[in-house]
């Protein structure tokens, strides 16, 4: 198994956004980044009711992010996510080196 750091958060508190609950209840969303450890591998978590699985946990620079990372995190592209994120978090800059821990999952049907 990779070692991972502790975790920093509750996994229910992973994804809590109404809007991406239903992003990822729809399939549209798959990944979600955190600062920090919300979630390891294999983990198991519920959005109404409906199971999800955590597939993965990396590390990844903000600067690295691409338009597809961005569809995975429910947003139709980079530029909106990076200006959500920045609406949502008063006096947060966008700093390319920043490095955020990218929680990937998927439904758990069985």
């Amino acid at each position: 198994m990779t070692d991972y750091p502790e975790k920093n958060c509750e996994i229910d508190r992973l994804v809590r956004h109404p809007k991406l609950v239903e992003a990822a209840l729809s399939g549209q969303k798959t990944q979600q980044r955190r600062d920090g450890v919300y979630a390891y591998p294999d983990e198991t978590f519920e959005l109404d009711g409906v199971s999800f699985i955590t597939t993965s946990l990396e590390r990844q620079r903000l600067g690295d992010m691409t338009d597809a990372d961005a569809n995975a995190e429910g947003y139709p592209s980079l530029e909106m996510y990076k200006g959500l994120i920045l609406k949502m978090h008063a006096g947060m800059t966008w700093n390319e080196d920043d490095l955020v821990w990218v929680h990937s999952f998927k439904r758990n049907d069985g």
